[in-house]
């Protein structure tokens, strides 16, 4: 009897709540984080770049949902752009 692993699902965000499909954290999570860092890890501005596009998104969004609140810009950026590495960390 062989062994099937289950599919690996991708961390993406469940909109508009922006929250992990996977694991309900808020989006991005570690794991997304750590996948986003691999795939551009050759292009780190297209990272950010990318990233400012989704918090955007992110605002818009949690701001129909809260419009009395909306959300905390400090909070945002610390959440989709503060975890970027500044640099390349590779060989």
């Amino acid at each position: 009897m062989t062994g099937s692993a289950a599919p690996v699902r991708p961390h993406l965000p469940l909109r508009p709540l922006w929250l992990c499909r996977v694991c309900a954290a808020p989006w991005p999570c570690a794991t997304a984080r750590l996948a986003l860092v691999t795939e551009y890890d050759h292009d780190r501005i297209a990272l950010r770049v990318y990233l400012c596009a989704v918090l955007h998104e992110a605002a818009a969004d949690l701001y129909r949902l809260h419009p009395d609140e909306g959300p905390d810009p400090a909070a945002l950026f610390a959440r989709f752009l503060a975890w970027v590495p500044r640099r390349h960390l590779g060989p």
